[in-house]
């Protein structure tokens, strides 16, 4: 039996292409993740176990009011509604502001890596075909 000096490039361009193809189905997986996390940036990504929820205004007065150290003087500690007001808006603008750029990045690095992917196996499986055409 006697082996092809092409065998060896045909291992290696099999290996690029399927290596490619999934690549390309990690991204497309990460790219839908970070399209729904653009939609709802409000409930995605991870939550501080004890971090205040930011789902509504009286959801997050409730859990700094639960996480107010319990003592005598906890009313003097207590920021008057305004202020509290305020925390929660800058609280919630930080959050969807943090997710809407972690999810712009991850779609540009997603749709970058797709398009070295498509690159590569299109290339690569044109230059397959050729070499075998040529051995026959």
């Amino acid at each position: 039996m006697e082996k092809s000096p092409k065998t060896g490039a045909q291992i290696y361009g099999y290996t690029v292409c399927i290596v490619s193809v999934i690549t390309f189905l990690i991204c497309i997986s990460t790219l839908l993740n970070a399209f729904f996390d653009l939609q709802d940036p409000l409930h995605s990504g991870y939550n501080l176990p004890g971090s205040p929820s930011l789902v509504t205004y009286e959801n997050y007065r409730i859990d700094i009011l639960k996480n107010l150290p319990k003592s005598d003087d906890s009313a003097s500690l207590l920021p008057d509604e305004q202020t509290l007001r305020a925390m929660y808006e800058a609280a919630l603008n930080d959050k969807i502001t943090s997710v809407k750029s972690q999810a712009n990045r991850t779609i540009i690095i997603s749709l970058v890596l797709i398009a070295i992917c498509v690159t590569l196996f299109a290339t690569h499986w044109r230059w397959i075909r050729k070499m075998n055409k040529s051995e026959n």
